[in-house]
């Protein structure tokens, strides 16, 4: 391989633009420049002559170099973009599991901000914050009127500042302020509990650097609570995506060693690779094999225990991969509904200290040859969302629903009317959904007692009769002429 230029680039396989697209960090070498296109590059530099000459007033040079860049990129695909300073230092947060702030997961109510959760040992955990409690005030400025995105950066900020939250606490009746000094927060992507004697729930909301860790932990914790778990369901329902690496090592906890987990194809010499479940697939980027610490723990059991995989429309890219490898090998059941269908490969390249390029390099493919680009994969039982059926798993945007989004290297996906009749009803649904008081208009939370799924794939793992979707189908691809 040529060594002319070199580029720091993360390779990763995240989901939608705006979730947690990318990888390890690793250096790519390319052999050489594509010739250049002079004959448009000059017209290009016309255009922005003209413009900057000839518009009705001044414009700010680098706002239209950076847009004509972003324009550029975004005309690929769905996932392809650039990373201006803002961006890129958002972006980065994001994949690391890392930022400054209180340390809550919160979502809007009744343009309020509700705690669902906050983050174990975090600010908001030691300063009292309960789930439920709702947040009217930020400092000085109320709440009502922001959207969820500006209230998450009103309370991030730089570590060791302060920020004072005012809070209402329904079931007391009150409102009070709470002093918080920011600091760097550390988020979980990882939920276990034992849902019964003999069974286990794992949940994966992302893959982050520190997923395959808290992974490995969780798990321990569930093995020394019962020696003799019976079955485990592995909840990836929702994951949009995130770190190539992390997706492999998971995968390799339930795997024999050195099957293939998932493979990348795509120009570049460097984006034709087999991953497999082997510690040198992961060891560099995670900085040692907590999955060979995780199977002497449990004595090798999480390679043999019964195993369910739940999966959705939101089940993306890396959670794709995980579930593609073990339904390939036969070593989980899928259950749920099939998935979001992202098999392309993301490379995040540095253009400089704090600008980036993401750019689409690579489909995967599951070890048996499939690629699920705008497809997803199947799973082996259909479930609906709840006992009374999907109620607006319609409404949910899968990759083939993207312009511009990837083929399937060879086929596209059926326009489908009966689908788009589904999604009007289902936002019918909606509608009147949302006029309900909130605690009646919600889907069980995942994990409860009330999630009809997990309940579903308890039932397989016992043996017991299961309540399939006999709604659900396949969203068929056919061939391109």
């Amino acid at each position: 391989m040529g060594q002319k230029l070199k580029i720091v680039g993360w390779i990763g396989i995240g989901a939608l633009a705006g979730a947690l697209t990318t990888a390890s960090l690793q250096t790519v070498a390319r052999g050489s420049m594509a010739p250049l296109p002079l004959e448009e590059l000059q017209q290009l530099a016309a255009v922005f002559s003209m413009v900057k000459s000839d518009y009705v007033e001044p414009v700010d040079e680098k706002k239209l170099i950076t847009e004509a860049i972003t324009g550029m990129v975004a005309s690929l695909d769905p996932h392809s973009q650039y990373f201006d300073k803002k961006s890129f230092k958002t972006f980065s947060e994001g994949t690391s599991g890392k930022f400054v702030g209180v340390g809550i997961e919160i979502n809007q109510e009744d343009g309020l901000i509700k705690i669902v959760s906050p983050i174990e040992g975090s600010p908001a955990d030691r300063a009292g914050l309960r789930t439920n409690d709702l947040i009217t005030k930020i400092d000085d400025t109320p709440v009502k009127g922001l959207t969820l995105n500006e209230a998450v950066k009103r309370m991030r900020g730089e570590p060791r500042t302060r920020v004072t939250l005012t809070i209402f606490r329904k079931d007391e009746n009150r409102t009070f302020p709470v002093n918080i000094v920011r600091e760097e927060i550390k988020t979980q992507s990882v939920k276990a509990k034992l849902v019964e004697p003999g069974y286990g729930w794992v949940r994966v909301s992302q893959f982050q650097e520190r997923t395959v860790e808290d992974f490995v932990r969780k798990v321990e914790e569930l093995y020394q609570q019962d020696r003799q778990l019976k079955g485990l369901v592995l909840d990836l329902r929702n994951d949009p995506g995130g770190l190539l690496d992390a997706a492999v090592a998971l995968s390799a906890a339930f795997l024999p060693e050195n099957v293939t987990v998932v493979s990348t194809n795509g120009q570049l010499a460097d984006s034709k690779y087999t991953y497999k479940a082997s510690p040198q697939y992961w060891r560099r980027s995670l900085g040692g094999d907590p999955i060979q610490r995780l199977t002497e723990a449990t004595g090798g059991a999480l390679k043999k225990v019964p195993l369910v995989v739940l999966v959705n429309e939101g089940s993306a890219s890396a959670s794709e991969i995980v579930a593609g490898a073990l339904q390939d090998h036969k070593r989980a059941t899928l259950m749920g509904s099939q998935t979001f269908g992202k098999g392309s490969v993301q490379t995040v390249r540095q253009l400089g200290p704090e600008t980036a390029l993401k750019i689409t390099t690579a489909r995967y493919y599951t070890p048996s040859g499939r690629s699920i680009q705008a497809k997803g994969i199947m799973p082996d039982v259909l479930l609906d969302e709840t006992e009374n059926g999907n109620i607006f798993a319609a409404l949910r945007t899968r990759e083939a629903d993207l312009q511009k989004h990837l083929s399937n290297g060879g086929e596209e996906e059926k326009k489908d009317p009966e689908r788009e009749k589904a999604r009007e009803e289902a936002m019918k649904r909606l509608e009147e959904e949302s006029r309900k008081p909130a605690s009646e208009r919600r889907l069980p939370e995942f994990g409860s007692d009330k999630d009809f799924q997990l309940l579903q794939a308890l039932n397989q793992l016992k043996g017991q009769p299961v309540k399939a979707s006999t709604t659900q189908t396949e969203r068929q691809v056919v061939k391109k002429d």
